[in-house]
Protein backbone atom coordinates (compact mmCIF):
# COMPACT_ATOMS: atom_id res chain seq x y z
CA UNK A 1 0.00 0.00 0.00
CA UNK A 2 2.86 2.44 -0.37
CA UNK A 3 3.26 5.28 1.45
CA UNK A 4 -0.78 4.83 2.92
CA UNK A 5 -0.86 4.63 7.11
CA UNK A 6 -4.01 2.62 7.00
CA UNK A 7 -5.36 -0.43 5.56
CA UNK A 8 -8.76 -0.45 6.18
CA UNK A 9 -11.37 1.85 5.43
CA UNK A 10 -15.10 2.59 5.50
CA UNK A 11 -16.64 5.22 2.72
CA UNK A 12 -20.55 6.72 3.22
CA UNK A 13 -22.08 7.25 0.19
CA UNK A 14 -19.59 4.67 -1.53
CA UNK A 15 -22.36 3.82 -4.35
CA UNK A 16 -22.35 5.98 -6.78
CA UNK A 17 -19.99 9.64 -7.73
CA UNK A 18 -17.37 10.30 -5.89
CA UNK A 19 -17.54 7.61 -3.08
CA UNK A 20 -17.39 5.02 -5.97
CA UNK A 21 -14.19 6.23 -7.30
CA UNK A 22 -12.32 6.68 -3.93
CA UNK A 23 -13.57 3.00 -2.94
CA UNK A 24 -11.57 1.76 -6.34
CA UNK A 25 -8.96 3.68 -5.75
CA UNK A 26 -8.34 2.23 -2.30
CA UNK A 27 -9.13 -0.80 -2.91
CA UNK A 28 -6.64 -0.91 -6.11
CA UNK A 29 -4.28 0.25 -3.49
CA UNK A 30 -4.56 -2.47 -1.54
CA UNK A 31 -7.29 -1.33 1.05
CA UNK A 32 -9.73 -3.33 2.72
CA UNK A 33 -13.11 -0.96 2.09
CA UNK A 34 -16.75 -1.12 3.00
CA UNK A 35 -19.05 1.08 1.05
CA UNK A 36 -22.07 2.39 2.31
CA UNK A 37 -25.31 3.81 1.28
CA UNK A 38 -28.89 3.30 0.98
CA UNK A 39 -29.19 1.45 -2.43
CA UNK A 40 -27.98 -1.96 -2.14
CA UNK A 41 -27.96 -2.37 -5.79
CA UNK A 42 -25.34 0.54 -6.58
CA UNK A 43 -23.29 -0.77 -3.80
CA UNK A 44 -23.29 -4.52 -5.06
CA UNK A 45 -21.86 -3.05 -8.29
CA UNK A 46 -19.31 -1.32 -6.60
CA UNK A 47 -18.82 -4.64 -3.84
CA UNK A 48 -17.55 -6.49 -7.49
CA UNK A 49 -14.23 -5.23 -6.68
CA UNK A 50 -12.61 -8.03 -4.35
CA UNK A 51 -11.33 -5.67 -1.63
CA UNK A 52 -14.83 -4.03 -1.43
CA UNK A 53 -17.62 -5.43 0.50
CA UNK A 54 -21.11 -3.38 0.71
CA UNK A 55 -22.61 -2.60 3.93
CA UNK A 56 -26.12 -0.74 3.17
CA UNK A 57 -26.90 2.17 5.91
CA UNK A 58 -29.00 5.12 6.40
CA UNK A 59 -26.48 7.74 7.88
CA UNK A 60 -29.40 9.97 9.30
CA UNK A 61 -30.43 7.38 11.30
CA UNK A 62 -28.17 6.06 14.53
CA UNK A 63 -29.18 2.61 14.89
CA UNK A 64 -28.10 2.05 11.51
CA UNK A 65 -24.93 3.93 11.38
CA UNK A 66 -24.19 1.63 14.45
CA UNK A 67 -25.04 -1.33 13.25
CA UNK A 68 -22.83 -0.93 9.84
CA UNK A 69 -19.78 -0.18 12.38
CA UNK A 70 -20.54 -3.61 13.86
CA UNK A 71 -20.75 -5.43 10.71
CA UNK A 72 -17.78 -3.43 9.74
CA UNK A 73 -15.43 -4.95 12.34
CA UNK A 74 -16.96 -8.03 12.27
CA UNK A 75 -16.28 -8.39 8.72
CA UNK A 76 -13.10 -6.58 7.96
CA UNK A 77 -12.08 -5.30 11.71
CA UNK A 78 -11.50 -1.65 12.94
CA UNK A 79 -12.05 0.94 10.50
CA UNK A 80 -8.05 3.08 9.86
CA UNK A 81 -9.87 5.38 7.24
CA UNK A 82 -13.74 6.83 7.91
CA UNK A 83 -15.12 9.07 5.23
CA UNK A 84 -18.02 10.74 5.54
CA UNK A 85 -19.16 11.34 1.93
CA UNK A 86 -23.07 10.77 2.12
CA UNK A 87 -24.21 13.93 0.67
CA UNK A 88 -27.42 15.78 -0.91
CA UNK A 89 -28.04 18.96 -2.05
CA UNK A 90 -31.52 20.98 -3.66
CA UNK A 91 -31.98 24.18 -4.21
CA UNK A 92 -34.47 26.93 -3.70
CA UNK A 93 -34.48 30.81 -3.22
CA UNK A 94 -34.03 31.30 1.15
CA UNK A 95 -38.07 32.70 0.89
CA UNK A 96 -39.31 29.45 -0.35
CA UNK A 97 -37.10 27.17 2.08
CA UNK A 98 -39.16 24.67 3.07
CA UNK A 99 -39.02 23.75 7.00
CA UNK A 100 -38.67 19.72 5.52
CA UNK A 101 -35.96 20.75 3.10
CA UNK A 102 -33.88 22.65 5.31
CA UNK A 103 -34.15 19.39 7.79
CA UNK A 104 -33.36 16.82 5.04
CA UNK A 105 -30.04 19.02 3.89
CA UNK A 106 -29.25 19.14 7.88
CA UNK A 107 -30.29 14.94 8.62
CA UNK A 108 -27.95 13.76 5.45
CA UNK A 109 -25.44 16.32 5.34
CA UNK A 110 -24.40 17.16 9.09
CA UNK A 111 -26.07 14.51 11.28
CA UNK A 112 -24.56 11.99 8.78
CA UNK A 113 -21.25 13.28 9.06
CA UNK A 114 -21.61 13.56 12.91
CA UNK A 115 -22.96 10.19 13.28
CA UNK A 116 -20.41 8.93 10.85
CA UNK A 117 -17.46 10.23 12.74
CA UNK A 118 -18.52 9.25 16.42
CA UNK A 119 -19.47 5.84 15.72
CA UNK A 120 -16.31 5.34 13.67
CA UNK A 121 -13.64 6.61 15.97
CA UNK A 122 -15.92 4.60 18.69
CA UNK A 123 -14.57 1.61 17.26
CA UNK A 124 -11.18 3.19 15.74
CA UNK A 125 -7.79 1.88 17.78
CA UNK A 126 -6.36 5.47 19.04
CA UNK A 127 -3.25 4.20 19.55
CA UNK A 128 -2.57 3.75 15.49
CA UNK A 129 -2.49 5.99 12.96
CA UNK A 130 -6.36 6.93 12.05
CA UNK A 131 -8.09 9.48 9.67
CA UNK A 132 -11.41 10.67 9.72
CA UNK A 133 -12.35 12.96 6.29
CA UNK A 134 -15.23 14.24 5.59
CA UNK A 135 -16.05 15.53 1.88
CA UNK A 136 -17.61 18.89 2.25
CA UNK A 137 -17.53 21.23 -0.49
CA UNK A 138 -16.56 24.57 -1.69
CA UNK A 139 -20.33 25.37 0.28
CA UNK A 140 -18.72 25.31 3.30
CA UNK A 141 -16.18 27.58 2.49
CA UNK A 142 -17.98 30.45 0.97
CA UNK A 143 -21.85 31.14 -0.11
CA UNK A 144 -23.77 30.52 -2.93
CA UNK A 145 -27.14 31.69 -3.97
CA UNK A 146 -30.50 29.35 -3.80
CA UNK A 147 -28.34 26.57 -1.55
CA UNK A 148 -28.47 28.04 1.93
CA UNK A 149 -29.45 25.00 3.58
CA UNK A 150 -26.70 23.62 1.80
CA UNK A 151 -24.10 26.15 2.44
CA UNK A 152 -25.35 26.23 6.09
CA UNK A 153 -24.59 22.19 6.67
CA UNK A 154 -21.50 22.31 4.92
CA UNK A 155 -20.21 25.28 6.84
CA UNK A 156 -21.29 23.59 9.81
CA UNK A 157 -19.04 20.28 8.96
CA UNK A 158 -16.22 22.40 8.80
CA UNK A 159 -16.66 23.50 12.59
CA UNK A 160 -17.09 19.94 12.98
CA UNK A 161 -14.08 18.80 11.74
CA UNK A 162 -11.83 21.90 13.44
CA UNK A 163 -13.37 20.99 16.73
CA UNK A 164 -13.12 17.05 16.77
CA UNK A 165 -9.25 17.59 15.04
CA UNK A 166 -7.94 19.78 18.22
CA UNK A 167 -10.35 17.07 20.70
CA UNK A 168 -7.71 14.65 18.94
CA UNK A 169 -4.86 16.21 18.59
CA UNK A 170 -3.03 14.18 21.12
CA UNK A 171 -3.59 10.89 19.43
CA UNK A 172 -2.57 9.97 15.71
CA UNK A 173 -6.19 10.07 14.54
CA UNK A 174 -6.15 13.57 12.04
CA UNK A 175 -9.62 14.92 10.66
CA UNK A 176 -9.87 16.95 7.46
CA UNK A 177 -12.19 18.09 5.48
CA UNK A 178 -11.84 17.97 1.60
CA UNK A 179 -13.93 20.77 -0.02
CA UNK A 180 -14.61 20.29 -3.96
CA UNK A 181 -16.01 22.95 -6.23
CA UNK A 182 -18.39 21.46 -8.65
CA UNK A 183 -17.85 17.96 -9.69
CA UNK A 184 -18.53 15.54 -12.54
CA UNK A 185 -20.96 13.22 -10.24
CA UNK A 186 -24.58 12.39 -10.72
CA UNK A 187 -25.03 15.35 -7.85
CA UNK A 188 -24.13 17.93 -10.89
CA UNK A 189 -26.41 16.41 -13.32
CA UNK A 190 -29.17 17.33 -10.84
CA UNK A 191 -27.76 20.62 -11.03
CA UNK A 192 -27.69 21.12 -14.45
CA UNK A 193 -31.53 19.83 -14.83
CA UNK A 194 -32.38 22.17 -12.38
CA UNK A 195 -31.12 24.72 -13.95
CA UNK A 196 -32.72 24.03 -17.45
CA UNK A 197 -36.08 23.35 -15.55
CA UNK A 198 -36.20 27.29 -13.78
CA UNK A 199 -34.41 28.80 -16.67
CA UNK A 200 -35.28 27.29 -20.12
CA UNK A 201 -31.29 26.68 -20.26
CA UNK A 202 -30.02 23.73 -22.90
CA UNK A 203 -28.36 21.62 -20.59
CA UNK A 204 -24.96 22.61 -22.21
CA UNK A 205 -24.97 25.99 -21.46
CA UNK A 206 -26.07 25.41 -18.25
CA UNK A 207 -22.88 23.05 -17.67
CA UNK A 208 -21.00 26.30 -19.09
CA UNK A 209 -22.54 28.45 -16.69
CA UNK A 210 -21.37 26.13 -14.13
CA UNK A 211 -18.03 25.37 -15.41
CA UNK A 212 -17.14 28.80 -15.24
CA UNK A 213 -17.10 29.24 -11.54
CA UNK A 214 -14.61 27.72 -11.83
CA UNK A 215 -10.76 29.62 -12.70
CA UNK A 216 -9.82 26.77 -14.65
CA UNK A 217 -13.04 26.85 -16.81
CA UNK A 218 -13.61 23.04 -15.84
CA UNK A 219 -15.44 20.63 -13.13
CA UNK A 220 -13.25 18.52 -11.02
CA UNK A 221 -12.73 15.28 -11.46
CA UNK A 222 -13.53 12.91 -8.40
CA UNK A 223 -9.60 11.46 -9.08
CA UNK A 224 -8.78 14.51 -8.09
CA UNK A 225 -10.13 14.10 -5.04
CA UNK A 226 -9.65 10.88 -4.20
CA UNK A 227 -5.49 11.81 -4.60
CA UNK A 228 -6.08 14.71 -1.80
CA UNK A 229 -7.72 11.63 0.25
CA UNK A 230 -5.02 9.14 -0.34
CA UNK A 231 -2.20 12.00 0.29
CA UNK A 232 -4.16 12.93 3.82
CA UNK A 233 -4.36 9.03 4.57
CA UNK A 234 -0.54 8.94 4.24
CA UNK A 235 1.97 8.28 6.37
CA UNK A 236 3.21 12.18 4.75
CA UNK A 237 0.23 13.97 6.30
CA UNK A 238 0.22 12.66 9.93
CA UNK A 239 0.52 16.32 11.12
CA UNK A 240 -1.97 17.71 8.57
CA UNK A 241 -5.18 18.00 10.79
CA UNK A 242 -8.29 20.45 11.10
CA UNK A 243 -8.06 21.42 7.62
CA UNK A 244 -10.68 22.52 5.26
CA UNK A 245 -8.57 21.27 2.08
CA UNK A 246 -10.47 23.19 -1.67
CA UNK A 247 -10.02 21.36 -4.59
CA UNK A 248 -11.78 23.80 -7.10
CA UNK A 249 -9.31 25.40 -9.34
CA UNK A 250 -8.69 28.26 -7.43
CA UNK A 251 -12.51 29.01 -6.92
CA UNK A 252 -11.47 29.33 -3.24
Amino acid sequence: MGNLAISTALITGGGTGVGAVMARMLADAGVKVAVSGRRPEMLAEVAKHPNITAIPADVTDETSVRAMFGTFCDVIGAPDLVIANAGMAESAPFGKTSIDLWKRTMDVNLTGTFLTFREGLNVMDRAKPGRLISIASTAGLKGYAYVTAYCAAKHAVIGLVKSLATELASTPITVNAVCPGFMETPMLEQSVANIVAKTGMSADDARASLAKINPQNRFIQPEEVTETVMWLASRQAASITGQAISVSGGEI
